[in-house]
């Protein structure tokens, strides 16, 4: 099943926002969204979530589809542990205490959480705190992952190892997955396919596909080189 956005339009006050956005996303589709700071990306998640209803346009096939977030900021309880986090995620999904924790033991397992799974969040680093932020997210039972700028609070060592924790755990689960973010390798890294958006008010200026082998994606990479002028072209309005 397809899941579409259709003439999206979003203002808030005099303020256009998004201006006539099309997207469709097939099943299972990691699509990445790229634009600008600023030109709407965390208001377009809102809308395909459900929790922004003031738009103008279509929002279809997302009637019964259920979502799970990854965030910037982890947005994780700081004095509960990754796993006391993950099983309150998942009190209101209808699994039983057993079956939450078997889920959740699945995805520490890959996370490279370890021994830090039971400590306190407050005593992680930055970076296991977003393993536990993904740990969470993938645990809860979800149609669509979306993610809003979640790898940008790490340094670049950090980003490539959480980007690969998160490949890892996403194969497990082949939900949609829509990433947002403003950093093109990022993008060229993970997608399927890839959304360009103009600055506000955000216009789709560019989508294509990234067929190209995940190990051949390191930048330098005639393929991936090819990409990066595309998009940075795009994103200058070259």
């Amino acid at each position: 099943m397809a899941y579409s956005l259709i003439a999206i339009r979003r203002s808030f006050g005099d303020l256009l926002v998004l201006d006539g956005v099309d997207i469709e996303i097939p099943p299972s589709q990691l699509l990445v969204i790229l634009g600008p700071s600023g030109c709407g990306k965390t208001t377009l998640l809102k809308i395909v979530a459900g929790l922004d209803p003031a738009f103008e346009g279509r929002r279809e096939g997302f009637e019964r589809a259920r979502f799970s977030f990854v965030f910037q900021d982890h947005r994780l309880l700081p004095w509960k542990s990754a796993v006391e986090n993950a099983l309150f995620a998942l009190s209101g999904s209808g699994l039983s205490r057993a079956e939450a924790l078997t889920r959740i033991e699945r995805y520490v397992g890959l996370s490279g959480l370890g021994g830090h799974a039971d400590r306190p969040i407050r005593e992680l680093s930055g970076g296991m705190r977003q393993r536990a932020s993904l740990v969470r997210a993938f645990a809860m039972p979800a149609d669509f992952l979306l993610l809003d700028e979640a790898f940008q609070s790490v340094d670049l060592k950090r980003k490539r190892e959480l980007m690969g924790v998160f490949l890892d755990l996403r194969a497990m689960e082949r939900n949609v997955s829509i990433l947002v973010t403003h950093d093109p390798a990022e993008a060229l890294w993970l997608a399927d396919r890839v959304i360009v958006l103009s600055d506000r008010p955000a216009r789709v200026i560019d989508a294509f596909d990234v067929d190209t082998p995940r190990e051949r994606r390191e930048p330098g990479t005639p393929e991936v080189a090819t990409l990066e002028r595309r998009l940075n072209a795009a994103l200058l309005g070259l």
